[in-house]
């Protein structure tokens, strides 16, 4: 009967995901406790899947990837996937939202979909409570717990729970690509997210604002440390070797590297400057490039710091003098 009706009886007692298959409920599960019964032979890869395995085996052991798109050099080891590749070319998505224009070649993605409309979050961690009306981003989720990095770096150590986050480390560490540029100041970097909140700095955007004063700032993170240093004066980070303490977890390990241990890990490449702190390297790197985002809307001066462009602001135009 389920064949025909696809009536969903079986349920996870955990996240309350149905199906119609015992099968399928019984693989679902492994979601849930981490069980990878299939291994491979050839490394450390382990799968809660049979077929997640022979795909491992043929994509990175053996290459071999039989199924071929006749229209371009698409390739793969999953005859599903060719099937789902092919359907692009025709333009066909089959899965139609009721609700809303959205329409996909994935049944699995309208059924994500539909939580835009639903709000429903059927995926749920079991260790933490916490909800997602994705299965993909709940087994992202569960690394945290578990530990897992499958995404390993060829060229060094560095392992990840993600492919992108190894993906902008290749080009971070080894290729030294940027493909990521500011067009109002020729920024460039990595990461899509750094060039979004540099953008902020042109834009003047400050979306995080302080409920208990006119405080806001383009990041989450200067919000927490504003709470903490203002606010509730909080100081959770403290030092083992001296009465320090901070808000900020970052500002404790460059306390450390500045105070206790002398070393300076950021190096400039272009004149062999080092110091302990990130900050102060993204700020000598600008003598290099020429970067000057602190623009006076007042007047056409400009420069690397935000300190010094307040300080312009008070000697040329408002006439202040703070300092006495």
């Amino acid at each position: 009967m389920a064949k025909h009706t696809r009536e969903k009886h079986y349920m996870c007692g955990i996240c309350e995901h149905r199906t119609a298959y015992n099968h399928a409920l019984s693989l679902h599960m492994r979601i849930h406790t981490g069980e990878k019964p299939y291994k491979c032979d050839h490394c450390g890869f382990s799968s809660a899947q049979k077929g997640h395995l022979r795909e491992h085996i043929m994509t990175k052991h053996s290459g071999e990837k039989p199924y071929k798109c006749g229209e371009c050099d698409f390739k793969t080891a999953d005859r599903s996937h060719l099937s789902k590749h092919i359907k692009n070319h025709k333009g066909e998505k089959p899965y139609k939202c009721d609700q809303c224009a959205y329409s996909t070649v994935y049944k699995s993605r309208l059924d994500e979909h539909m939580a835009k409309h639903t709000g429903e979050k059927p995926y749920k961690c079991g260790e933490c409570g916490y909800r997602t009306a994705y299965r993909r981003s709940l087994s992202l989720h569960l690394r945290i717990h578990t530990g897992e990095k499958p995404y390993k770096c060829d060229l060094c150590t560095y392992s990840t729970a993600r492919k992108g986050h190894l993906e902008q480390h290749i080009k971070a560490k080894h290729t030294g690509e940027k493909p990521f540029m500011c067009g109002e100041c020729g920024y460039r970097t990595v990461y899509r997210s750094y060039l979004s909140l540099h953008l902020r700095i042109h834009t003047g955007e400050k979306p995080y604002k302080c409920d208990q004063c006119a405080y806001s700032t383009a990041r989450k993170g200067h919000l927490e440390r504003h709470i903490m240093a203002k606010h509730t004066g909080e100081k959770p980070y403290k030092c083992d070797q001296c009465a320090y303490s901070t808000a900020t977890k970052g500002h404790l390990e460059q306390h450390i590297l500045g105070k206790h241990t002398g070393e300076k890990p950021f190096m400039c490449g272009e004149c062999g400057y080092r110091t302990a702190y990130r900050s102060n390297l993204s700020l000598h790197l600008r003598i290099h490039t020429g970067e000057k985002p602190y623009k006076c809307d007042l007047c056409t001066y400009s420069t690397a710091r935000k300190g010094t462009l307040e300080q312009h602001i008070m000697a040329k135009h408002t006439g202040e003098k703070p300092y006495k």
